[in-house]
């Protein structure tokens, strides 16, 4: 029988909730010319990681919920990247991403912890 998680109790999901919101309030600073580049990129990244958390819970399968939280590992490098890539373009300052990256950080800890404990093969 296949068995899903609640993906909602996941502090994980939760907290990459709440990265989601940061990186909507700090890109709404950036250039209007990056609207449709970096800026559509690092939503998009950001809103990859709680969604991929709730899909891989709701596939039924410890292998498949590894290979989701995987990609929402990877979509959090991403968007670490970006952000200092926003730093070293001037849109915003070192200070600015900080706190996302220590919470990106914290994300990453997270998810990487699920991995190891639904990884099956480890």
């Amino acid at each position: 029988m296949r068995k899903t998680h609640n993906f909602r109790e996941l502090i994980a999901w939760q907290k990459s909730r709440d990265i989601v919101k940061s990186i909507y309030e700090l890109t709404k600073l950036y250039p209007k010319e990056e609207l449709f580049s970096l800026t559509s990129q690092m939503r998009r990244a950001a809103i990859s990681i709680p969604s991929n958390i709730a899909e891989g819970c709701g596939r039924g399968t410890n292998p498949q919920l590894v290979q989701f939280l995987t990609v929402a590992l990877g979509s959090s490098f991403e968007l670490e990247t970006q952000l200092i890539l926003s730093a070293d373009l001037n849109y915003i300052n070192q200070v600015d991403i900080q706190e996302p990256v220590n919470k990106l950080h914290e994300i990453q800890n997270l998810i990487y912890s699920l991995k190891v404990k639904f990884d099956e093969t480890m």
